[in-house]
């Protein structure tokens, strides 16, 4: 789950991570109103988006009165914020931060990500911070620093220390460098971060080590634990699919192609979409209704997948180890009664009862399109899709 700028800087602050005074806005007024709170006569305006590139595309300006403040926001609010990560959809700006300006004399990248290969915290690092962190690696590696953290022991001060020299930090600075190394450090440990990353970290014009901005992304499978994480999920940055999915429990990841898929299993739903490309068609989406697929939800995952207006065929494949196919079966042809589709269904069972599922199938009556093995289901429902999608040109231009 990843949570807005703001939200990150509050997170961190608590933890002893030093951040510029700022305040949110929701309106072109309230944003004046935050400026004559902070003082000053600098200030910059930040769209709040699940999205990095925002200054490039726009979602950051510098204002120098009120005036300025309540035109930049203007031009903001209700407006999609396109950048290279949203993609061309982009994100809506439904608040602002707004924040003092500060003058700094360098910028730092700073990030604490997950190292699956090694199974421990990550620190990566660069002297070389204010752009993308694969800009630094492919334009200046050899300013990266990387540091794993030992999970028995945490981030030691001597290893922080040591982190600050390699990045070149002053050694007036450095017990602020330590302190910030530790702070998000720990708010990634105690909150079930997936990553953290200020970007950039600087030196302020009065030696103070400050974060500029942040971004922080959560386990979500962890968020039972922290409730007050949790709420700070902003659902308007999500896809409403994903968001609807995630409510009820399903794994789901929206695509931009035509056959939903709906599987058990997140590695036999990735070998599902491959498969499906390898026989010439692209997948809706991806999702994964786990071990336990209950006729209920078997049917919730087809109202899902009906949600999205381009899926023109469905494809379902289960391998049932902890499962039944007679309990797949029965989903599928309860949600198919209860809600016919308009596309054509294809299903692939294998496992335990696979013959009294497809036996279900058969004597449901309905127009299910079966297959023995994942190729064949993925050829067919291309097949099915291409078919239907020519009949229904047809049928328009007739």
């Amino acid at each position: 789950m990843d949570i807005h700028e703001y939200q990150a800087k509050e997170i961190l602050a608590k933890f002893g991570v030093a951040v510029p005074p700022g305040g949110l806005a929701y309106s072109p007024e309230q944003a004046a109103y935050r400026a004559r709170e902070l003082g000053g006569n600098r200030w910059i305006v930040k769209a709040q988006v699940h999205a990095g590139g925002r200054g490039k595309a726009g979602g950051v300006k510098l204002c120098n009165s009120e005036h300025e403040i309540q035109d930049a926001t203007n031009d903001m609010f209700g407006q999609k914020l396109v950048t290279h990560q949203t993609g061309a959809e982009g994100k809506g700006i439904y608040r602002v931060y707004v924040e003092s300006a500060v003058d700094f004399n360098r910028e730092i990248y700073l990030g604490f990500v997950l190292d699956r290969s090694t199974q421990r915290i990550m620190i990566v690092a660069s002297s070389e911070g204010g752009m993308e962190i694969e800009e630094i690696s492919s334009q200046r590696p050899d300013s990266i620093v990387r540091s794993t953290v030992e999970p028995a022991v945490g981030l030691q001060e001597f290893q922080a220390r040591e982190i600050s020299y390699a990045l070149g930090i002053p050694t007036a600075l450095t017990q602020q460098m330590v302190r910030t190394l530790q702070g998000c450090y720990r708010a990634f440990r105690d909150l079930d971060a997936t990553m953290v990353e200020i970007n950039p970290l600087v030196i302020t014009a009065d030696n103070r080590i400050l974060a500029l901005d942040a971004k922080m992304t959560f386990d979500t499978n962890a968020l039972f634990r922290h409730p007050q994480v949790a709420e700070l999920r902003d659902k308007s940055q999500e896809d409403p699919r994903e968001s609807r999915a995630a409510d009820r429990g399903l794994a789901y990841i929206g695509l931009s192609g035509n056959i939903g898929c709906i599987v058990n299993g997140a590695g036999l739903a990735m070998a599902t979409m491959d498969t499906i490309k390898l026989a010439g068609g692209e997948p809706a989406n991806f999702l994964d209704i786990g071990g336990g697929a209950t006729p209920e939800r078997v049917a919730k995952a087809f109202r899902l997948v009906m949600s999205d207006e381009n899926v023109e065929a469905i494809l379902v494949n289960i391998f049932a180890g902890i499962n039944r196919c007679d309990w797949v079966a029965e989903g599928v042809v309860q949600a198919l009664t209860a809600n016919p589709v308009n596309v054509p269904v294809i299903v692939r069972l294998s496992g335990t009862n696979v013959e009294e599922g497809q036996k279900i199938l058969a004597k449901s009556g309905l127009p299910i399109i079966r297959a023995n093995t994942l190729m064949e289901a993925a050829e067919r429902a291309v097949i099915a899709w291409k078919n239907d999608r020519k009949q229904n040109t047809t049928v328009r231009a007739i």
